[in-house]
C-alpha cells in the first residue's frame, strides 16, 4: 500500500484485510474479477482504494501536478439510494489520497443542473445505475465519453445476476470492452451460492478473472421471538399483530433497529401499529419503502445514519448495502423465505468490519418457527441459494440495438460478434440475430407498414442509426428493464407529494374513501391526470394499498432444511428453542397423521360435506405447488370429467373434488406419469390457463422491447392503455406473425419464471421417487388446516372467514386435547363451507385455483 493510503488507513486506526490486499494487487496487475464477502466487511474500499493506488500514480503530470482524466472509473449500482450512499463512501478518501479527482452520481434522482455540468465534463469517477449507463451509451458521442475509462465496478452483482438488469449490464460491459480492450472489471457480491458462474457471467465467457473470497470473522446471531403459545392449528398470518407487544419490548431495549417486512402493505400496517402502541415514539420511528417520495426516504436514511431514529419499518428498499452504522439489530416480520435474503438483511446491522450482526425472526404463523430453526442450520452449514442468469432475452437485446444505434450507430456483423461476448447471448443463433435486426428495422412481418416501428435503418454507408428524432426521444424515455404496474402519484391538495400507489388500487377508491399510506390516514378527494389528490382524514377504518409481487416463494434450499428439521422432530428430537416452541403442533400432526421426511411424501385424505380432499406436502414453494396441483387435477380429470378447487401454500397443496374418488388408488398413477421432457411441458401448459398467463408475460416483454411505452415525453400512460396496447399486439402477432420470437419468449419466461417448470420437474421427479405415505384423516391436521383456510378465504368475506376459523379451531382443539382418535362428527359439521354450486362436476377443463392470492 502506497504512502497516502497508509496514512489514510492509519489515521482511522484501520489495518487492511488480506482480501483487500489481494484485490489491490490484482487491480495493479490489470486483472478483473469478482469479490465476494459478507455485508459490512469492507468490499467497497477493497476495490476503490485499489483503483486509486493503481491509477493515481500513473497519471500525467502537468506543471508539477497530476491531471485526472474524465470518467476513469465507472461504478454501477442497482439502486438510486445506494448510488448516493456509495458516492459518500468514495469521496471520503479523495481529499487526502487524490484531491484532484472528482466524483458524482448520475441516476434518475440527478438534477438537471448536475446533468448539465456532467455533460460539459464528466467526473473522474461516476456512480450510476444500469438504466443511466444505457442512457449514456445512447448519446451520439458515447465512445468519446468513455475514452479514458480504465475500471468498471458492478456493486451488489448478486442483486442483478438473475434478472434482465444483469443482462443489460452484460451488454453495456461488452460495448465498453470493445472500446477499451484493457478495461478492468470488478464485481462485488454477498449472499450468493454460484460464485464461479457469477464471475463468468460478469466477465464474459472464456475471459480470465480472479475470484476473491473475503473471509472476515464476524459474529452473526439468528434468533426468534417466540410467541407465548404456539397455536396447534395455524394459518398464514394468524399471529399477525399478536406479536406486537413483544416487538415493542424488543425495540424499547434497543438503540436503533430495522424492522423488515416482506411487503409494503405489511410495512404500513406494522408502522401504524407501533405508533398506536407507543404514541410517545412519534418522531422516533419511521417508515421506508419504495413507493414513498424520494424526499421522505432520504429523510429517513439521514435519520438512521445520524442515530436519531429508534426504529424504521422497511421493505427490500433497505436490503442493499446502504451503510447505517448505528443499526445494532434487525427484526424480520415473517419468514425471509430464503437464506440469502436473511443474510442480506442481517447484514444491515453491525455494518462494519468486526461488529456483530443480529437478526430476530418474528413469526406470523406457528410453522414459521420451523423455518427459523432451519434457516439457522443452513447458515451454519454455509448454504446460500444460487441465482440463475437469464438466457437470450430478445426483448433486452432489441432495446440494446436501438440504444447502440443512437450511440453512434452499428454495423450488424460487428455488433453480432460483440453481443456474443456476453454470457447471455454467447449461443445466439444467426437466424435469431437476423430476426432482431428485422424487428428494430420494421417491427417484424406484421408491422412493416407502420413508421413508428421502423426505428433503426441503415444509412448510405451501411451504418444502422435512428433517423427519427421523435422515436429517439421516446426510446430514451423508456430505457430499462424494470417493469411494474403503472403507478399513480399521491399528493396533498395544495401541498406536497407523498409518494405513489399502484393504479389498480387507486382505481377502486371513490372520493371520500380513506386509506393508509406513508403512515398517514388519508382521504381521497379526487383523481386527476394520474394523481390521487388527498387530504388528512379522521376515523379508524381504512384500506391499506396492495402492491403486486408481494408473495415470495420459499426457496428450495430453505424448504429442504425445513423438511430435515421435521424429520428430526419425527424422531423425537427438538433441539432448538423454535422447535421446542412448536412441539405441541408437531405432536398433534404426528398423532393424527405423520411428519414429512426427505424420503417420504405425505398424502392426507379427508371426506367432508364439501367433498373428497387430498392434502399433499412436497415442500416446493407456492408457485410450484400451484403448477403441481393444476397438473395432478388435470390428469385426474382426463378419464372422468371432474372439477377441482385448489389451495396452495409454501408447504403443500389441497385438491378438493365434489364427486367421489379414491385418492389412495388414483394418486400413484398421477405421480408416475411423465415427469420430464416435452410431454410434461405440454401437460403443464394444458392444465393451466397458459394463454392468459403468457399474454400477461408478453405485456412486460412488449414494454422492454419498445413495442409499447409506459411514458412519452410529456405524457404518462395508464395501465389500462398499456394493457390494451399489448393485447392488440398479442392478437396481431398470433394471427399474422405466429413465428414472432417475442411470443416464444413469453411462453419460455412463463414456464421458467412464473411456473418455475424446472423446479416443478425436479419436485415431480422427487415425489415419484419418494415413498408415498397415505393417511386417511378423521379431521384436518395442523398441516391441512392452513390450506383449508387459504381456500375459503377466496370464497368468503373476512368476517365469515373469521367466524368459520373460530368454529373449526374450537372443534379441533377439543379433539386434540381430549383424544387421539375419533371425534370426527362435530368437525364434519364445521366443514360445510361455500355453496355446492361452486364445485359441481363439469366436463374436463383446467382445474380452478381457489387458493392463489
Amino acid at each position: 500500500m502506497k504512502k497516502p493510503l497508509q496514512t489514510w488507513f492509519a489515521a482511522r486506526g484501520w489495518k487492511p484485510f488480506a482480501f483487500q490486499r489481494e484485490v489491490w494487487q490484482a487491480i495493479a496487475a490489470g486483472e478483473s474479477g469478482l469479490l465476494h464477502a459478507t455485508t459490512g466487511a469492507g468490499k467497497t474500499y477493497a476495490v476503490w482504494l485499489g483503483a486509486l493506488q493503481s491509477f493515481v500514480q500513473k497519471e500525467i503530470v502537468r506543471q508539477g501536478k497530476p491531471v485526472a482524466a474524465p470518467l476513469t472509473v465507472l461504478w454501477i449500482t442497482p439502486m438510486r439510494a445506494l448510488a448516493a450512499d456509495t458516492l459518500r463512501a468514495l469521496r471520503e478518501p479523495l481529499a487526502e489520497v487524490a484531491p484532484h479527482w472528482s466524483a458524482s452520481a448520475r441516476s434518475g434522482d440527478t438534477t438537471s443542473a448536475e446533468r448539465s455540468a456532467q455533460d460539459r465534463r464528466l467526473p473522474t469517477v461516476l456512480v450510476t445505475t444500469p438504466e443511466s449507463l444505457s442512457l449514456l451509451l445512447a448519446k451520439a458521442d458515447a465512445r468519446q465519453l468513455f475514452a479514458h475509462l480504465r475500471l468498471a465496478v458492478v456493486d451488489e452483482w448478486h442483486e442483478m445476476l438473475g434478472n434482465k438488469r444483469g443482462v443489460q449490464v452484460q451488454l453495456a460491459l461488452a460495448r465498453l470492452r470493445l472500446w477499451q480492450g484493457a478495461l478492468c472489471t470488478w464485481g462485488m457480491s454477498a449472499t450468493l451460492g454460484n460464485l464461479e458462474q457469477a464471475k463468468d457471467v460478469l466477465l464474459g465467457p472464456g475471459r480470465p478473472g480472479r475470484l476473491v473470497r473475503g473471509a472476515v470473522p464476524k459474529k452473526l446471531t439468528i434468533d426468534t421471538l417466540l410467541p407465548p403459545r404456539a397455536e396447534r392449528f395455524p394459518w398464514a398470518g394468524h399471529l399477525g399483530l399478536a406479536m406486537l407487544p413483544q416487538v415493542v419490548a424488543e425495540l424499547a431495549a434497543s438503540s436503533t433497529a430495522l424492522v423488515f417486512t416482506n411487503t409494503r402493505s405489511q410495512a404500513e400496517i406494522w408502522y401504524q401499529a407501533l405508533l398506536e402502541a407507543r404514541p410517545d415514539w412519534a418522531g422516533e420511528i419511521a417508515l421506508h419503502h419504495g413507493s414513498l417520495d424520494r424526499g421522505v426516504r432520504e429523510w429517513v436514511e439521514a435519520g438512521l445514519k445520524a442515530g436519531q431514529l429508534r426504529a424504521v419499518v422497511c421493505t427490500s428498499s433497505l436490503d442493499l448495502g446502504v451503510d447505517f452504522l448505528p443499526v445494532e439489530r434487525v427484526l424480520q416480520i415473517g419468514s425471509p423465505r430464503g437464506v440469502a435474503r436473511l443474510l442480506q438483511r442481517a447484514g444491515r446491522s453491525g455494518h462494519a468490519p468486526g461488529r456483530p450482526s443480529r437478526i430476530t425472526l418474528v413469526p406470523t404463523h406457528s410453522l414459521e418457527l420451523v423455518e427459523g430453526a432451519a434457516a439457522r442450520v443452513a447458515v451454519a452449514a454455509g448454504q446460500v441459494e444460487a441465482r440463475e442468469p437469464p438466457s437470450q432475452p430478445l426483448d433486452v437485446l432489441v432495446q440494446h440495438l436501438v440504444t447502440v444505434a443512437l450511440g453512434g450507430g452499428f454495423m450488424p456483423d460487428a455488433l453480432y460478434a460483440e453481443v456474443r461476448t456476453t454470457q447471455a447471448y454467447a449461443l445466439l443463433a444467426p437466424d435469431r440475430w437476423q430476426w432482431c435486426l428485422n424487428f428494430v428495422r420494421q417491427g417484424g412481418a406484421a408491422l412493416a407498414a407502420y413508421p413508428d416501428y421502423q426505428r433503426v435503418v441503415p444509412d448510405e454507408e451501411g451504418v444502422w442509426r435512428v433517423p427519427d428524432a421523435r422515436l429517439a426521444r421516446r426510446h430514451r424515455s423508456n430505457i430499462g428493464t424494470i417493469v411494474s404496474d403503472a403507478s399513480m402519484a399521491v399528493q396533498y391538495v395544495g401541498g406536497a407529494r407523498i409518494g405513489s400507489v399502484e393504479e389498480s388500487f387507486a382505481a377502486r377508491l371513490k372520493p371520500g374513501n380513506a386509506f393508509m399510506f406513508g403512515g398517514r390516514l388519508l382521504e381521497l378527494v379526487r383523481i386527476h391526470e394520474m394523481t390521487a389528490w388527498v387530504r388528512k382524514a379522521t376515523g379508524s377504518k381504512a384500506a391499506v394499498p396492495r402492491w403486486n409481487g408481494g408473495r415470495m416463494p420459499l426457496s428450495s434450499l430453505l424448504a429442504d432444511a425445513v423438511v430435515a428439521e421435521l424429520a428430526e422432530a419425527g424422531q423425537g428430537r427438538y433441539d432448538s428453542p423454535e422447535m421446542q416452541s412448536v412441539q405441541p403442533l408437531l405432536d398433534v400432526q404426528r398423532r393424527w397423521s405423520a411428519l414429512p421426511t426427505p424420503t417420504t411424501l405425505l398424502a392426507e385424505t379427508l371426506k367432508s360435506r364439501e367433498g373428497w380432499h387430498l392434502f399433499l406436502y412436497p415442500f416446493a414453494g407456492r408457485q410450484v405447488h400451484l403448477g403441481l396441483a393444476s397438473l395432478l387435477g388435470w390428469r385426474a380429470a382426463q378419464a372422468t370429467p371432474r372439477t377441482f378447487s385448489i389451495a396452495v401454500n409454501d408447504y403443500g397443496f389441497e385438491l378438493l373434488c365434489a364427486t367421489e374418488l379414491d385418492w389412495h388408488v388414483l394418486l400413484p398413477d398421477l405421480l408416475h406419469r411423465a415427469t420430464d421432457g416435452p410431454a410434461l411441458l405440454a401437460e403443464v401448459l394444458e392444465s393451466l390457463n397458459a394463454g392468459e398467463l403468457a399474454q400477461r408475460r408478453f405485456r412486460e416483454i412488449a414494454r422492454v422491447s419498445g413495442l409499447i411505452f409506459q411514458s412519452h415525453p410529456g405524457e404518462k400512460r395508464s395501465s389500462r392503455q398499456l394493457q390494451a396496447s399489448s393485447s392488440l399486439f398479442w392478437e396481431v402477432f398470433r394471427k399474422y406473425d405466429p413465428a414472432n420470437q417475442l411470443l416464444l419468449q413469453a411462453e419460455q419466461e412463463l414456464l421458467a419464471q412464473e411456473l418455475e417448470v424446472g423446479r416443478l420437474q425436479g419436485a415431480l421427479q422427487r415425489m415419484a421417487a419418494q415413498q408415498l405415505v397415505p393417511v386417511a384423516l378423521a379431521r384436518p391436521t395442523p398441516f391441512a388446516f392452513p390450506l383449508m383456510v387459504e381456500r375459503f378465504r377466496e370464497k368468503l368475506s373476512n368476517e365469515k372467514v373469521a367466524d368459520r376459523i373460530a368454529r373449526m379451531l374450537a372443534q379441533l382443539e377439543k379433539a386434540a386435547g381430549g383424544q387421539a382418535e375419533g371425534g370426527g362428527d362435530s368437525v364434519q359439521a364445521g366443514l360445510q363451507f361455500g355453496r355446492q354450486s361452486d364445485i359441481t362436476p363439469r366436463p374436463p377443463r383446467p382445474p380452478r385455483s381457489r387458493g392463489r392470492r
